[in-house]
């Protein structure tokens, strides 16, 4: 992979966390650690999640159900 590449997969999964930190808060959660223990997420995965780690598709399906969205509507919001 070369480095510009990397460098934007960096910015995506930053957006991704940006994205997922805006829809916690907008569903009235401060507290990162209390929405994944309501959803059943690791608290230590979902902290790294939201700071622009790597995630398994099928834990951001679980997050974005939490959310009541469509894959869609998800990405609909915070990316380039």
């Amino acid at each position: 992979m070369t480095k510009e590449k990397n460098l934007n997969k960096i910015k995506e999964l930053e957006q991704l966390g940006a994205r997922l930190r805006d829809l916690r808060k907008k569903a009235g959660f401060s507290n990162y650690e209390k929405f994944a223990w309501t959803n059943n997420i690791s608290r230590a995965q979902y902290l790294r999640y939201e700071s622009g780690e790597d995630i398994r598709f099928t834990t951001l399906l679980k997050v974005i159900k939490a959310h009541n969205l469509t894959l869609k509507e998800f990405f609909s919001e915070g990316f380039d």
